[in-house]
């Protein structure tokens, strides 16, 4: 009798030590389960906002709408007559175009320590110094500016063997402070900044058709960054909405390594 026990008891133990594993295994499937699904949405929100923002999120559970205030540089880029060179492209190349502009041009913002804050039809806003602090945020901006008119170079040279015509980009350089946080409403949501600096990065950017120069900058950008940039005073011009007339600087390229 005692046999048949100990026989009936490991039997009994031996079926709940296989319960337990399969649990243990069905546990574990279903966190690489959740794993897979949480990378996959920071993945796919990372296309809306910077993925250090997306972290936060869901760090905190829910979205904060604390705003704060930040030195960051901010650079416009446009297109120079993308409006007209749009009415003589097929929509589907059109697009193709566009995309792939800005799929290079994003990559080199992110190489110099920038995002892409958004898409502006044909141009975008590129902040450096938003989601963490960058004490070389000036530098890296004006290097991303002369890296992305290089990087168009290459791009111009192999869309022009698809028949395709060249793209020509203008940039628009300014620091300072600005208020950045997660900006919108219950049904779309996106980090931005706002501010005076952003406003005046933007018309710095527009004067570059004035002075037929395609990087142009202001005097807080020339304070700021590294002296072995060339930089080429301007002609002053008064713009909409700023007190005076701005000094501004095209940027001519790096002396350095």
């Amino acid at each position: 009798m005692l046999t048949i026990a100990l026989v009936a008891l490991a039997a009994a133990l031996g079926w709940l030590a296989w319960r337990s594993r399969a649990r243990a295994t069905a546990i574990e499937n279903r966190l690489e389960d959740a794993a897979r699904e949480l990378e996959r949405l920071q993945n796919a929100f990372a296309r809306f906002a910077p993925l250090d923002v997306i972290e936060g999120i869901i760090e905190r559970r829910g979205v904060s709408t604390r705003s704060e205030i930040k030195e960051v540089t901010v650079l416009f880029a446009d297109l120079k007559g993308f409006t007209a060179l749009a009415e003589q492209l097929d929509p589907g190349r059109l697009v193709a175009l566009l995309n792939g502009y800005f799929q290079v041009m994003g990559r080199v913002v992110a190489e110099h320590r920038g995002h892409l804050g958004k898409f502006l039809g044909d141009g975008f806003l590129a902040l450096f110094g938003a989601l963490e602090p960058n004490p070389w945020q000036t530098n890296d901006a004006l290097h991303a500016a002369l890296a992305m008119r290089d990087a168009l170079t290459d791009y111009n040279r192999r869309t022009q063997a698809d028949g395709l015509p060249s793209l020509a980009m203008c940039f628009g350089i300014h620091r300072g402070p600005v208020v950045a946080g997660v900006l919108g409403n219950s049904a779309l949501m996106e980090y931005g900044v706002i501010g005076r600096t952003v406003n005046l990065a933007a018309r710095v950017e527009r004067l570059t058709r004035v002075h037929d120069v395609d990087i142009l900058v202001t005097e807080a950008v020339r304070d700021t960054c590294d002296a072995r940039f060339r930089l080429r005073a301007m002609p002053a011009v008064e713009l909409k909405g700023v007190p005076g007339a701005p000094p501004t600087f095209a940027v001519e390229g790096f002396d350095g390594g």
